[in-house]
């Protein structure tokens, strides 16, 4: 039985920080058998390792990894990177390298790899273990090139000098919400005045390049506005960079306040033309752009990219099953998640009891008989959180409804985390008496970041060297630039 409590905001508006986890979040499952691996052999002299390889996950694919184990004078140290998750530079422990084998773990995950090594000392038969469950991997050696191509990857469009606008340090207060906002200022040449327009993150602390998998898709975007003549500010989430705040206490409401303010302080900037001052929001940013155009007058149009037009509650369980299918996880353990998702995101949103809410999450959870022995404190703590329980009410029909500045809304048809299919139409059907130039567009071939797909699963995310489609670019600025000052 896969363990499938997929239950956290880890999978919702991935862009979110618990979707660039730090460590694998390898389903555990199947019955590889382990190796045993007693080090005892004392090594040869002691040399800089780099290896490779990967672990077979259950229902199809592979998860990547590439390791560098450093010897010192206490052993072995060891850092781990896993790119199709972002996990960059992840300190290892119980390093063990000896002649016959080689072990290493990630602290805090359960997640451990050991190995045999061949009369060569090269990996021989390789085991992954994750809570309990069992794996198969592999494991060789790689040269120290091939390491540092994993270490980084290519990302082509990530702007580089010279430059051929302003780029501005600046920081503002959001005085309602009692805290400081910093971020970079992107103006084109010449003494406008410009369109310009706020840039606004997905779920999850982010910083203002919206930066996941080594991907920077805010300051790609920002480059190529300026370049087309249209100034951009991104901005640090609260508590990230520059900015003040508490994420963990902060909802949608909070950040839709922290909008407003951005939009205000954009419209006094010298060379922005305060009628044509807009939102551009990726993923849950695409619920707070039309949120602000509501509460401020100075918003003169808004870019939703990836934004939901249903509600957290009905979103949620479409995500898990998206998210699972495109990882070819068998249907039969897709519908247990999505009905476990369902009976999760019910009991947030309707039980205002955060003792009985915590007890029946877990009771839901646990009908995994895999997870008897864990400890679902803290995945508890993160269904419970403010962020989450206001994220599952939030509905933004009845915003969509209200905006009366244009809207440009795409959506990628490769999107498992916002489904084109139920978030477009729900979008399109909110907007459909506007005719000002709002648009709703499903965009082929593309995924969550609008980057080219072959499936639009999470996985694919850092393994894509493109970060956002030339298309999606081109949109983005001939729409912007048509927009006419707002009266």
């Amino acid at each position: 039985m896969s363990k499938l409590h997929v239950t956290s905001c880890a999978i919702a508006l991935c862009l979110a920080a618990a979707c660039r986890p730090t460590a694998p979040p390898v389903s555990p499952d199947g019955d590889a058998p382990p190796v045993a691996v007693t080090p005892t052999t004392p090594a040869p002299a002691p040399e800089v390792l780099h290896l490779g390889g990967s672990v077979v996950i259950p229902g199809g694919g592979e998860l990547a990894f590439a390791v560098e184990l450093t010897p010192g004078a206490n052993g072995y140290t060891g850092k781990i990177q896993i790119p199709s998750q972002g996990a960059r530079d992840v300190p290892l422990s119980d390093v063990v390298v000896t002649a016959d084998a080689i072990a290493f773990a990630i602290a805090g995950v359960g997640a451990k790899w050991s190995a045999t090594r061949d009369a060569e000392g090269d990996p021989d038969v390789c085991s992954f273990e994750q809570g309990g469950a069992k794996l198969e991997c592999g494991m060789a050696r790689i040269d120290a090139a091939a390491y540092a191509a994993v270490t980084t990857p290519k990302r082509p469009q990530v702007p580089k000098p010279p430059f051929d606008y302003d780029i501005v340090e600046v920081a503002y207060e959001n005085t309602a919400g009692k805290v400081k906002i910093a971020g970079t200022l992107t103006v084109p040449k010449g003494d406008g005045p410009h369109p310009a327009v706020l840039m606004v993150t997905g779920s999850g602390a982010q910083d203002r390049d919206e930066t996941i998998f080594d991907h920077k898709p805010f300051w790609v975007i920002a480059d190529h506005l300026a370049r087309h003549g249209i100034a951009t500010l991104r901005v640090d989430d609260r508590g990230v960079g520059g900015s003040t705040g508490d994420p963990k206490t902060s909802t949608t409401e909070d950040f839709i306040g922290d909008a407003v303010a951005g939009v205000a302080f954009l419209a006094t900037q010298p060379r922005i033309d305060p009628k044509r001052v807009g939102i551009i929001g990726h993923s849950e940013g695409g619920l707070i752009g039309p949120a602000a155009a509501v509460r401020s007058k100075q918003v003169a149009f808004v870019v939703m990219l990836a934004g939901p037009g249903v509600s957290g509650a009905e979103l949620m369980p479409r995500q898990v099953e998206r998210v699972l299918l495109a990882s070819k996880v068998a249907r039969a353990d897709v519908d247990k998640a999505v009905a476990q998702q369902r009976d999760i995101v019910n009991i947030v949103a309707k039980e205002t009891d955060p003792a009985v809410a915590r007890k029946r999450i877990e009771e839901v959870i646990r009908r995994d008989p895999t997870v008897e022995a864990e400890d679902l404190g803290p995945e508890i703590d993160q269904l419970l959180s403010p962020w989450f329980r206001n994220f599952v009410a939030y509905d933004p029909q009845p915003v969509l409804r209200k905006v009366s500045v244009p809207v440009l809304a795409l959506v990628g048809d490769l999107d498992v985390q916002v489904d084109a299919e139920q978030n477009a139409t729900a979008i399109a059907k909110a907007l459909r008496k506007k005719g000002n130039g709002t648009e709703v567009r499903r965009l082929p071939g593309l995924n969550h970041l609008f980057q080219h797909a072959t499936t639009g699963a999470v996985a694919e995310y850092g393994t894509i060297e493109e970060t956002v489609a030339p298309e999606v670019l081109d949109q983005l600025s001939t729409w912007i630039a048509a927009r006419k000052p707002k009266k």
